[in-house]
């Protein structure tokens, strides 16, 4: 988050003390002046007081009595007001570093979200500014309270740690702001399933960033977001301006974990609806149980299906040849086959260690940002 360099004064004084000024210089009471002027004494009073602005229409008036240009006036004011706004927003600020220090702030810094500072209220103004919104209550109608249900449909506020996870995901929505993608097309995704699952069977080196630009073709963002202390959220999945999304955080940390997320979030594009949120590994009153059944079963399909599995366990003995064969004959990776089969007790957790991959998507933070193919 870049800084700008601006400067705000530390005090301003309303135009009034300006005009008070003049009319002792001009030998003028206010009551002539409000004559002159055309307005009522009361209102010149409140002015000179501070107590009332300064119209347009006042300060082209103003200009014809005073002799100073009507801009100054309208100027002045302007600057007065611009101040008085700042004043109340440094309370505000001020105020929300008690909210802010619900966030994992640290981290944020570490990973060049917001700012390195050790102001209080820079902290929080930064973190106001992070989530674009003007106060704590703000991002609790947001976050908690749902009061924009065409943005944000679900509610954190019974989840474990509702900051940290509200951060994640606005990180994603503001990577995913910075990728211009085609239109979504439901037919190209559905027809890039089998060149994707290709890659899930070879996984190169530089399998995540091939995903990216395969999906990203047919208007489907995928993202890496690093996930945060607290927040264990391994996914997500949203609609973001007419985007789908595939926000990852890598937690899972290896590649029969990191397919069948990716799987089952494909399935939320494809079976569920715009309007759906989806936050894996994650407890929240507006999960949709059945729809993550769903999900699961579209990503069982894609990666190792209830019926290849059969036809693997009738396999006898279960040799690494007779695995990476199979493998190559449904064309998947033999750690996801492995991996189902022990999480169902019928391989033993000392068999194909070597086949699960390690990943770690911070290590390539060129593909934070993929190229868009349009």
């Amino acid at each position: 988050m870049a800084k700008q360099n601006q400067f705000f004064p530390q005090v301003v004084f309303h135009p009034g003390e300006t005009l008070d000024e003049k009319l002792k210089e001009m030998g003028m009471g206010p009551k002539e002046f409000a004559f002159r002027a055309g307005k009522p004494e009361k209102t010149i009073t409140a002015i000179l007081k501070g107590e009332s602005s300064i119209t347009p229409d006042m300060a082209v008036q103003f200009e014809s009595v005073t002799r100073i240009p009507a801009r100054f006036w309208m100027n002045s004011q302007r600057g007065y007001d611009e101040y008085i706004a700042r004043v109340k927003r440094g309370k505000i600020v001020e105020e929300a570093f008690v909210w802010a220090k619900n966030f994992p702030v640290l981290q944020m810094i570490k990973m060049g979200w917001i700012d390195k500072t050790s102001e209080k209220q820079e902290i929080a103004s930064q973190l106001l500014s992070f989530f674009g919104v003007a106060n704590p209550t703000a991002w609790e109608n947001y976050y908690y309270n749902q009061k924009l249900k065409v943005a944000f449909r679900i509610s954190l506020k019974h989840t474990s740690e509702p900051f940290a996870v509200s951060a994640w995901l606005r990180k994603g929505e503001l990577t995913s702001q910075l990728i211009p993608a085609p239109a979504y097309s439901e037919k190209s995704f559905r027809e890039s399933l089998p060149a994707i699952k290709s890659i899930m069977a070879n996984h190169s080196g530089d399998f995540f960033g091939t995903l990216q630009k395969i999906c990203l073709a047919s208007g489907v963002k995928v993202i890496y977001t690093p996930f945060l202390p607290k927040a264990p959220v391994n996914g997500a999945t949203r609609w973001i301006n007419d985007s789908p999304v595939i926000q990852i955080s890598g937690r899972g940390k290896r590649n029969d974990k990191f397919w069948f997320s990716f799987f089952h979030e494909s399935g939320h594009i494809l079976l569920h609806g715009k309007k759906d949120i989806f936050l894996e590994q994650l407890d929240y009153p507006d999960k949709d149980e059945e729809k993550e059944k769903e999900a699961d079963d579209f990503a069982v399909k894609w990666t190792f299906s209830a019926e290849e599995e059969a036809a693997f366990k009738e396999i006898r003995p279960v040799t690494e040849k007779e695995l990476i064969d199979f493998a190559r004959k449904i064309n998947t990776h033999p750690a996801i086959i492995i991996g189902r089969l022990q999480h169902s007790r019928d391989l033993p957790y000392s068999f194909g260690q070597k086949y699960f991959i390690p990943i770690d998507l911070s290590k390539d933070q060129e593909h934070t940002h993929p190229t868009p193919l349009i």
